[in-house]
């Protein structure tokens, strides 16, 4: 499996590479702080709990996973919040996928269309969440479901500079930010 290149720390990004439930959680968590920060606070948690265990995670007494969350430097901006959804993406996984997150787009040899829908149904993921994470998917990591660039659209565009799914070192990730940041204006001039 190819390795990550999206924080800029390499445990976080080995972690990351290796292990889908932690990369999952960094997609869910990349919301309202730099796309770095969210997808190193998989290795957080891994490095307080002696590794990113899905059953751990999800079987944790809510108020003490709150506090590894928050535990400086916390895991996001909102720890308490991001517990709880880090927790049911958990408890998804092990209901729905047996704690196998990569099971999302291996189980019964899905197209692209049904990987999406799968990523949609999951804890804390919406429509664009879903489609970065599977532009992600096929882009850096090779997981190509016939269709998955149509399913994941604009953000599946070869050579786009859209979001996570085109960071591979620290120049993509300041042309990533820099369109995120022009698109963010145009919004607001409406």
């Amino acid at each position: 499996m190819p390795t990550l290149n999206l924080t800029g720390d390499r445990d976080a990004d080995a972690l990351l590479s290796d292990d889908p439930a932690a990369l999952l959680t960094g997609m869910l968590l990349d919301q309202q702080v730099a796309m770095e920060v969210a997808f190193a606070g998989p290795k957080k948690i891994a490095d307080r709990l002696g590794g990113f265990d899905v059953h751990a995670i999800a079987e944790a007494d809510p108020e003490e996973f709150a506090a590894v969350c928050a535990r400086q430097p916390a895991v996001h901006r909102f720890p308490g919040a991001m517990a709880k959804r880090i927790q049911a993406l958990c408890r998804y996984l092990l209901d729905h996928y047996d704690g196998r997150a990569d099971a999302i787009w291996t189980q019964g040899d899905p197209d692209g269309r049904e990987v999406l829908r799968r990523l949609k149904a999951l804890p804390g993921y919406g429509d664009q969440k879903a489609r970065i994470f599977l532009a992600l998917l096929g882009k850096q990591l090779g997981v190509r479901p016939e269709g998955w660039r149509e399913a994941a659209g604009a953000y599946g565009e070869e050579g786009s500079r859209r979001s996570i799914a085109d960071v591979v070192d620290e120049q993509t990730l300041q042309e990533v930010r820099s369109y995120k940041k022009a698109a963010k204006a145009a919004a607001k001039r409406g």
